[in-house]
């Protein structure tokens, strides 16, 4: 399992010493793991680790802002542990980490700190208070201090460099197969099974409902989804995010899953429910009768698309 470590000045000695990627790793996506892996090869003697935040600086920042993040802290420590990580700093940004400046954070954190043997980072890592560090002085004070660094220029495909920004932005416009694409996997949405109110249970297709909570919003629709049950089951499905006009309930968006040919109680679970394709948009249905045939509609085009 991976080792998460938040406090920089009890490192213990096991963790000193490693082969360290920087950079909020939000996603970790295929360009996150060209940094991952040049972190391993330049040092493939050292611990591999990753040094990131919690929270994310623009939340801690514009806290009033809407979620954005493709990974909450969970998924985002399991995907780097599945590319080989040993361990995470996962170093908690607050009001005065925001003010170390850029050298501060090299000399205190990373060498002193965390006692970083080699260093890994993309071309654009921007640090320090006002992000007035950049790659330059990274290397410059590396090398002062007998810290490694390897700088990896943008991992690129056919439109331009790989980001999670641009990720992000193929999510709300509803392209979930391009950004796994970028991903290298499917995007996921986790979360704990609530009670809602039944409504699809009546009408012949019970859902798994999850709150979208800090998770990025997606294009509000109808998509075809594989769900991992906390007992290791995948299970496809057909899920609805929104805030379901037909209903008329409420203001916060939410996932709500069908999965096919499930029977059982999955309230209080943990469920993560992968993006496959989008089907359609949301809209409102003048009757449940006629909601509960686009429903049925709906479950077939997945079925189709989740067997090709």
């Amino acid at each position: 399992m991976i080792g998460v470590i938040h406090d920089w000045t009890e490192v213990p000695a096991e963790a000193r010493g490693a082969s360290v990627a920087l950079g909020n790793f939000d996603g970790v996506h295929r360009g996150h793991v060209e940094v991952l892996r040049a972190a391993h090869a330049a040092r493939p003697d050292a611990p591999r680790a990753v040094l990131s935040f919690a929270p994310h600086p623009r939340e801690f920042f514009r806290p009033d802002d809407p979620p954005f993040r493709l990974m909450l802290e969970e998924e985002r420590a399991a995907a780097l542990e599945a590319e080989g990580v040993g361990i995470l700093f996962e170093l908690r940004f607050d009001r005065a980490f925001s003010l170390l400046t850029a050298t501060q954070f090299i000399d205190e954190i990373l060498h002193r700190g965390i006692g970083a043997a080699h260093l890994a980072c993309g071309a654009d890592f921007a640090f320090g208070h006002r992000r007035g560090g950049d790659v330059s002085l990274l290397a410059t004070r590396a090398e002062a201090l007998g810290m490694g660094l390897t700088v990896v220029s943008h991992l690129d495909d056919a439109e331009g460099p790989i980001s999670s920004t641009r990720i992000r932005r193929l999510l709300q416009d509803g392209y979930p197969e391009r950004a796994a694409s970028l991903l290298g996997r499917p995007h996921v949405i986790r979360g704990t099974v609530a009670h809602g109110d039944a409504r699809g249970r009546t009408i012949g297709f019970p859902t798994a409902n999850v709150a979208l909570g800090r998770h990025l919003e997606p294009a509000r629709g109808v998509y075809a989804v594989t769900a991992k049950l906390d007992d290791g089951r995948s299970v496809r499905g057909v899920a609805n995010i929104g805030r379901r006009p037909t209903v008329a309930e409420g203001a916060i968006a939410r996932l709500e899953a069908h999965l096919f040919d499930f029977d059982g109680d999955l309230y209080g679970r943990e469920i993560a429910v992968a993006l496959h394709h989008f089907i359609r948009d949301e809209r409102k249905f003048a009757s449940f009768d006629e909601l509960r045939g686009q429903i049925v509609r709906d479950a077939d085009t997945a079925r189709a698309l989740l067997e090709r």
